[in-house]
């Protein structure tokens, strides 16, 4: 079976809640995915390296330590310099540690170049629906 996207997977500077991004690299493999998992503690440089390595479609960033806003700083025009213009950003977890209304948060995030914000506690699910549009069901209009 083709693979439905080529990921790469992990979470962000020191946090080591590495949980949730297991649970959802199990249920995207289960889908169809290619997924190259980091793992914890890593830098932007190595989300970078292992895209361009593998031609990613996306990367997906967890962080729930709350300070991925300052670890994710400079990372589209970072990855647009190392050719991953096409490659679409992902980001979820807890991502700030100060209490605010979700639609700030997503915003700053999209501002910051990411294609999706996932909201916190997003269930597996979710995150398959939203690529399977974003992947499949696009590539099956180019196709057709």
């Amino acid at each position: 079976m083709d693979s439905k996207a080529v990921l790469v997977t992990g979470v962000i500077g020191e946090d080591v809640h590495v949980t949730g991004i297991r649970i959802l690299e199990h249920a995207l493999r289960k889908d169809g995915f290619t997924v190259h998992s980091l793992g914890i503690h890593n830098s932007q440089e190595d989300f970078i390296s292992k895209a361009a390595e593998v031609k990613a479609d996306a990367i997906l960033i967890s962080s729930l330590a709350g300070h991925a806003e300052m670890l994710v700083q400079g990372f589209r025009e970072k990855c647009d310099k190392a050719g991953l213009k096409q490659t679409e950003l992902y980001i979820g977890g807890q991502l700030v540690i100060h209490a605010e209304e979700w639609e700030a948060t997503e915003k700053r995030f999209l501002d910051l170049g990411f294609t999706a914000v996932a909201v916190p506690f997003n269930p597996p699910g979710n995150v398959l629906a939203e690529l399977n549009e974003r992947f499949c069901d696009s590539r099956k209009k180019t196709t057709a």
